[in-house]
């Protein structure tokens, strides 16, 4: 079956989403392998169809993030190589295959549904409006990635009766996705506002969520926080500016109407409760720190260790561990010195690696989509904006807060079973965090103007988001021009830096000729995405 946006079967005839007799698929049955599915079963077919890519699963740490945007964000540290800033084909075709097929069980979802009578579409309608929310936040991502995508008529295969030219699916632009989206985010959280469920469908919902187990605010929460998220994202687009600012004030200013996440307790995450289940965390260490070869995928990078080690940053000691022949020292790969020296740091053991109980090793590491750090940041940019200095500060310094006390709750809930030669890190005090805040360099009174300030924010998304969220540290790094990182210039090739997008995998210029023809101009490895207007 070919792996293409417009040929990926939907719900029961997708073939390629794998399950396990367990816990989880007992609860959960996979939508593709039984014999009639309902709303309430397609629902957590979408949740569970992109599991491995919130989730850390192996082939997202080791295919596609090791080689691609690890690097490009600085997260890790890495030997150079010839063709280092190509992304590999192979890592860029698992997410584009994973989207679609999250994409097609949501049009089976909306097949499904549409066939109910209206009485029983009343019923189930909380599982339309949550599934829309949650393939909107992967929707995004792609965008970001790559600029225009089939979007509005992918996915369609099973409703168009197996009609393989019927289903070829033009690419939207990345302009209208984003409208699109942004409209129906906004309807979406209206209607969860004055949406009621009867006990059985509450029941029904709670059980099928496996994401927010069927708390209804939370969902109102994901939605308007996604919004804001994407808001923020286009806030240098000229086109964009008027409704970013009308929408953003709206959403911020009017926190009953429009909750977004406020705490980390609110976070939207998939957690890990038995690692014995499909939902764990358990392809992280594989993905990340390989012990087959040296592959580089949990060496610490020399910006991002020595921003800590210069401020004592309270998550250093968190987030990272000396290597083994440091001498306590946390040291990072600089990607400007030679393949030679780097090598032979690394070789000596005393690259600095990403903590073994707090991420690489930790089976229970929750999926990370949206957290209250992160919201805080967009709050501090956006009051940055519309200068109001005072919620900025406030903004800003609760944003770092809150992300040694997300990671300081990752470290109390690792479980250690199989981690050996390492030593449990002790959390971060308040009274490091606040003196980090007041730190020279990361106290807000230490930035001059609005763009030192700016610069602030971003070091401190770049910090929080490290190898935990991945595409929203690629993201914003190109959109604010901020950490500023240095790479090796790599004359050998074409791309002699990181590119700015990923390009439009193979097999889907090759089988949906005509529709990428129109795009063709733009999809290479220097075409901006039309947010990144710096």
């Amino acid at each position: 079956m070919k792996k293409i946006s417009l040929l990926l079967f939907s719900g029961l005839l997708l073939a390629n989403v794998s399950c396990r007799e367990s816990e989880f698929t007992a609860a959960y049955p996979d939508p593709s392998r039984i014999a009639n599915t309902t709303v309430e079963k397609q629902f957590t077919g979408v949740l569970f169809s992109n599991r491995e890519y919130v989730l850390p699963g192996y082939r997202f740490y080791f295919v596609t993030l090791r080689t691609s945007l690890n690097r490009y964000n600085q997260a890790t540290g890495w030997v150079n190589e010839s063709g280092q800033y190509i992304p590999g084909s192979s890592g860029v075709e698992d997410v584009w295959y994973t989207y679609y097929n999250t994409l097609a069980q949501y049009r089976e979802l909306q097949k499904v549904y549409k066939a109910l009578p209206a009485d029983q579409q009343k019923d189930r309608r909380i599982f339309m409006l949550t599934a829309a929310v949650y393939v909107y936040d992967f929707t995004q991502k792609m965008v970001d990635l790559h600029g225009a995508i089939p979007f509005s008529e992918a996915g369609l295969l099973s409703t168009k009766g197996g009609d393989y030219a019927a289903a070829s699916a033009k690419f939207d632009t990345a302009e209208s996705i984003y409208t699109f989206m942004l409209d129906d985010l906004k309807s979406i959280a209206t209607e969860l506002n004055g949406i009621t469920l009867n006990a059985g469908f509450q029941r029904s919902f709670q059980t099928q969520d496996f994401l927010n187990k069927g708390d209804i605010t939370l969902w109102k929460r994901y939605a308007n926080s996604l919004r804001l998220r994407m808001l923020n994202r286009l806030s240098d687009v000229a086109s964009f500016q008027s409704r970013v600012s009308a929408e953003m004030a709206e959403i911020l200013g009017n926190a009953t109407t429009y909750p977004i996440v406020e705490t980390n307790a609110q976070n939207i995450q998939i957690n890990v409760f038995d690692i014995n289940t499909d939902l764990n965390s358990k392809g992280f260490q594989g993905g990340i720190a390989s012990t087959d070869g040296n592959w580089f995928g949990n060496t610490a990078g020399k910006a991002m260790i020595d921003n800590m080690n210069a401020n004592n940053d309270p998550r250093l000691k968190i987030l990272f561990e000396p290597g083994a022949n440091a001498a306590g020292q946390y040291i990072g790969i600089d990607p400007l010195a030679t393949e030679a020296v780097q090598s032979a740091l690394y070789n000596a053991g005393r690259v600095a690696i990403y903590n073994r109980y707090t991420t690489s090793h930790n089976q229970f590491f929750p999926g990370v989509l949206i957290n209250a750090p992160q919201m805080n940041l967009i709050k501090a940019e956006y009051y940055l904006r519309t200068n109001n200095d005072a919620s900025a500060k406030t903004a800003y310094e609760t944003a770092i807060a809150q992300s040694v006390d997300f990671y300081n709750g990752i470290l109390a809930k690792t479980n250690a079973t199989g981690i050996t030669n390492s030593a449990i890190p002790t959390p971060a005090t308040p009274a490091s965090v606040a003196a980090y805040i007041a730190g020279k360099g990361v106290s807000w009174s230490s930035a001059a103007t609005n763009a030192d300030k700016l610069k602030l924010i971003a070091t401190q998304k770049w910090l929080h988001y490290n190898v935990v969220q991945p595409f929203e540290n690629w993201a914003d790094i190109r959109r604010l021009d901020a950490p500023t990182l240095s790479f090796q210039v790599d004359n050998a090739n074409n791309q002699t830096l990181p590119p700015v997008r990923w390009t439009i995998p193979g097999n889907e210029i090759t089988y949906n000729t005509a529709n990428y023809s129109a795009i063709k101009a733009t999809d290479n490895l220097t075409t901006k995405i039309f947010w990144d207007v710096k």
